[in-house]
């Protein structure tokens, strides 16, 4: 006959007596308490499921795929423009690329001036309103391009041991002179006019502005940095 193990007596003695052994909610019947569930572990993996089929409900209503999850690859710019330097060997030839950076920047800077890039003007050329100023100036002829040419004239004329010459080379300085003046004033006449119509809240004095104007008047054409925008005669 076989034995039973202790369980199955047990089990048979609380039969006997009227004892009921319902299994629990969760528990089922004859598995060992070793391997039963807990009812918080059932309540937990209710919950989740609940909370990942909301998650996923709402990730199918609202949610907009990656690049990356769609399998789009965005391609990679190129460096443009970049030099890439080695690195120097030794201090000479960290020297020598320094040299050669700083003369590139020099350059760089010399031809953003002559060019009229702001990054680069001095400060007493900075500013719409002396762009305008520049932009008068150079749109017309003045006396004061000569004034240089004349000046040699009556150096050279007083070198002369002659007083026709000498004479001559003082009339041609006082009547350059004069014109000079003249122009001048001609020069900051519409320099205020236009500096009013076009900048009436500048905060730059205007002073400052007909001596700017003067002295560029002063200056051979092509001489002139930032170089002429504008073409003799064009309408400002």
């Amino acid at each position: 006959m076989p034995t039973s193990s202790a369980p199955e007596l047990r089990f048979r003695l609380d039969q006997r007596r009227g004892v009921s052994h319902t299994a629990p909610f969760g528990y089922a019947r004859g598995v060992s308490p070793l391997f039963r569930r807990k009812p918080v572990d059932l309540v937990e993996d209710a919950t989740s499921s609940v909370t990942e089929e909301e998650a996923a409900e709402n990730r199918r209503k609202s949610y907009t795929p990656s690049k990356k999850e769609l399998g789009v690859v965005t391609p990679k710019r190129a460096p443009q423009g970049r030099r890439v330097e080695a690195a120097p060997a030794d201090r000479k030839e960290a020297m020598k690329q320094l040299r050669e950076r700083q003369r590139q920047e020099r350059a760089e800077a010399a031809e953003g001036m002559r060019q009229g890039d702001e990054r680069f003007l001095l400060a007493r050329d900075r500013g719409p309103e002396r762009s305008l100023v520049r932009d008068i100036v150079d749109s017309r002829r003045t006396v004061g391009s000569f004034f240089i040419a004349g000046a040699l004239i009556v150096m050279v004329g007083t070198l002369i041991q002659n007083p026709a010459v000498v004479l001559a080379t003082n009339a041609l300085w006082a009547a350059l002179a004069l014109a000079v003046v003249i122009d001048s004033v001609f020069i900051a006449r519409r320099i205020k006019r236009l500096v009013k119509e076009r900048f009436p809240d500048s905060k730059q004095r205007l002073g400052s502005l007909y001596l700017y104007g003067i002295m560029r008047g002063l200056t051979f054409r092509r001489m002139r940095v930032p170089k002429p925008k504008v073409e003799l005669g064009a309408k400002i």
